[in-house]
């Protein structure tokens, strides 16, 4: 039999991979540790007596019985089991703190709730690692997935399955269309979750949010254009024949979030200290009353007339709203 790569090529990597795995699999079986790295059980139960030679000297620069790895050898023989039962180097090796390590968990709980994540084993045996790894115990976190829209699973299969979507759809002049879509991304803006699709009735790429798509249906009928085949932007929100566009005055400050709304021919001018004039292209004025809302006092929309009196008349019936309901709760 021919040496296994694994180890004859380069055995210090492979030793650098097996620690930890033996590390995070205590009492795992010799053949199963050896089906693992593909080598013989024979192979693998050398290789671990071999790590029993490893290790970092001393103060002293010489190496005493507890500067090296040691394993349990009565479980080995007569169980066929590995346990590493003194480690060095690697208890030693910097930690993450409870609170960096927390951080890192979120983010990966984040990633399990997208649509479409496939390998979210992987993800589960690394939350672990993380929290097993950290310098204390991680404060317990839990992602706020928020209100799953109906619609989402609907997307979501489709996307799985390669076939059309329809749905209704409030277009940019405020009529309900029924649109026919080949699904192509489904991706995220803060908790928002938006779909690229292929639009039948505007022969194009468009972007749809998708908690205002309403009665969403998948059909029988299979895409007639796939993300193979349509490369997609970086951006979001692209620009549009059919977009309104809207002249806006916004505060310097908000510029680097405001980035994707922002296209190659928008011109930052300046208008006053603090503030720029800018124009932008929206879908529609439903969409700009969204945005003005998240952005109290940071942008102020100039034009069109028919912009800022949308906007306006959203902002008025949210404050007459605020009063009716303070009015009937004392």
């Amino acid at each position: 039999m021919s040496p296994r790569p694994a180890y004859a090529a380069d055995r210090l990597a492979f030793l650098l991979s097996v620690v930890p795995y033996l590390i995070d699999h205590p009492g795992v079986p010799v053949a199963e540790a050896a089906a693992h790295f593909g080598l013989t059980p024979d192979e693998m139960q050398a290789q671990v007596e071999r790590i029993t030679g490893m290790g970092v000297p001393g103060t002293t620069k010489t190496y005493g019985p507890e500067d090296l790895f040691d394993i349990d050898w009565d479980a080995l023989d007569d169980d066929g089991r590995i346990f590493i039962t003194n480690r060095v180097v690697i208890d030693d090796a910097p930690r993450f703190s409870a609170r960096e390590a927390a951080a890192l968990i979120a983010g990966l709980q984040y990633l399990q709730a997208i649509p479409g994540t496939t390998d979210t084993e992987a993800l589960a045996g690394l939350i672990a690692k993380l929290a097993r790894g950290a310098s204390a115990t991680p404060p317990p976190v839990a992602i706020d997935r928020g209100v799953t829209d109906a619609g989402l699973d609907v997307v979501r299969d489709a996307l799985a399955r390669g076939i059309r979507l329809e749905f209704d759809y409030l277009n940019g002049r405020g009529e309900l269309e029924r649109r026919p879509v080949d699904p192509l991304r489904l991706e995220s803006r803060d908790d928002v979750w938006y779909l690229r699709g292929w639009c039948h009735l505007r022969r194009d790429v468009r972007v749809f949010r998708v908690d205002r798509m309403n009665d969403v249906t998948a059909t029988d009928a299979p895409a007639e254009h796939t993300p193979d085949e349509i490369a997609l932007s970086e951006t979001l929100f692209d620009p549009s024949a059919e977009d309104l566009v809207v002249e806006v005055r916004l505060a310097t400050s908000a510029i680097p979030g405001f980035a994707e709304y922002l296209s190659d021919d928008s011109k930052l001018v300046p208008d006053g200290e603090g503030f720029v004039r800018t124009s932008i292209r929206v879908a529609h004025f439903h969409s700009l009353k969204r945005l003005a809302g998240t952005m109290p006092g940071l942008l102020t929309v100039v034009g069109p007339p028919e912009a800022r009196t949308a906007v306006a008349a959203w902002a008025q019936a949210g404050v007459e709203r605020y009063r009716t309901a303070r009015a009937e709760h004392g």
